[in-house]
């Protein structure tokens, strides 16, 4: 069965492509306009409307409920205050990455936790019976609208005043058109943005409030192609493309460690006495040094890609379109060292950039690589370079 979100009469009315790709079970626009290039120089400049309402949300509840998700999560969810949501994720006892999501909390005893695949099962198998949380699917009672880009602030506060405070990962009540909603100031673009939480009866009232707010300011709706764009050049990790749950993947290989990740700042404390689901396995990763490879970002030499290209008697390709598969990385004697997952010519950066894998040795940021791409139908190698990630942070997306 083919399902949508509760704005699908809006959206689909706006997609001029009718391209649509199943996310969650339900449909997700890819793009709105012929040119997906044209959502995100609209998005970096003004703002996009994206819909993320396919995410899945659980609520959890009841007095033990900080004391379960401080057992589950690797990153430690007691710090947070009400009106304070985090980036989070959760390991096996291995200390292999299942998923990650944004964890909010609205109360001493309520979190509402995302994730991009089904975990309501998976948490309510680790619910002892001193565990006193209950954990609700609350998927299909709320939508999410999100605007994001640098007007996003003020086109929103346009319509309720107190959004225009809310901080980096702050959430607060507000009210839209008469509906009570919930923002948050979050998203996937690496930029100024926010989510509007509705309950599903309200999504079209508050979509329409949205979109009249915006008319006039360069704000168009963007589908996953524009968004995939932004998330590579913000660093930000997407499953099933840089990293695979741990509770899918056939091998080893194919699982990470948040350590390898990069995610090692989220494990802050971890010398500490709480004890959550892989600390061990972490400790003993961190302390024996057996990491197997660094995440970071790659940047291509843009006078060897030309120099490349020429000689084949080619235009130089600037291709926005991301590639969120793997390319091979070499070091100068030919020996593969690594792999790119995710890669593209960024519009704002005007390079070509990447998320890699690379080992230790090749992790410091300015270590030379050698990327492998297809030229005249046959593999050459064109130099780049590590570098720190996220490749694209503006200080707006904090200020």
């Amino acid at each position: 069965m083919i399902r949508t979100t509760p704005f699908h009469e809006r959206t689909s009315a706006l997609n001029e492509t009718g391209l649509w790709s199943h996310w969650s079970g339900r449909l997700a626009a890819e793009k709105y306009q012929l040119s997906e290039k044209a959502e995100y120089v609209a998005l970096r400049n003004a703002a996009g409307l994206f819909d993320t309402s396919p995410l899945f949300k659980y609520r959890f509840t009841g007095p033990g409920s900080e004391q379960f998700l401080a057992g589950v999560l690797a990153r430690d969810p007691r710090p947070l205050a009400p009106g304070e949501a985090q980036y989070t994720i959760w390991c096996d006892d291995r200390g292999f990455l299942v998923e990650d999501g944004v964890l909010l909390r609205h109360a001493a005893d309520e979190f509402v936790l995302t994730a991009a695949e089904p975990n309501l099962a998976y948490f309510s198998d680790l619910v002892g019976p001193r565990d006193s949380v209950t954990i609700e699917d609350v998927s299909d009672a709320w939508a999410v609208l999100s605007l994001q880009g640098p007007r996003s602030r003020s086109l929103l506060a346009g319509l309720d005043t107190g959004i225009e405070t809310l901080g980096y990962f702050g959430h607060r009540a507000a009210r839209i058109d008469g509906c009570d909603v919930h923002v948050s100031r979050t998203g996937f673009t690496g930029d100024l943005g926010y989510e509007v939480w509705c309950r599903a009866e309200d999504a079209l009232t508050v979509w329409d409030a949205v979109w009249a707010a915006t008319r006039g300011h360069g704000v168009v709706p963007f589908g996953l192609q524009a968004l995939y764009m932004t998330r590579i050049e913000a660093g930000l990790l997407l499953l099933d493309v840089d990293f695979a749950s741990s509770r899918f993947a056939w091998t080893d290989a194919d699982r990470a460690t948040p350590l390898e990740l990069g995610l090692g700042w989220m494990l802050r404390g971890l010398d500490g006495d709480r004890r959550f689901l892989g600390r061990d396995a972490l400790r003993r990763e961190l302390a024996g040094k057996t990491s197997r490879f660094r995440t970071t970002g790659i940047v291509v030499d843009y006078r060897d890609w030309n120099r490349l290209h020429d000689e084949a008697g080619l235009i130089p390709p600037m291709d926005h379109t991301p590639v969120q598969e793997e390319m091979f990385l070499y070091d100068d004697a030919g020996t593969q060292v690594g792999f790119a997952t995710s890669f593209l010519y960024s519009p704002v950066l005007q390079r070509h950039v990447g998320i890699a894998r690379v080992p230790f040795a090749s992790s410091p940021a300015g270590s030379k690589v050698n990327l492998e791409v297809p030229i005249n139908h046959r593999y050459v190698h064109v130099s780049a370079h590590t570098s720190r990630l996220p490749h694209y942070n503006p200080q707006r997306k904090t200020a």
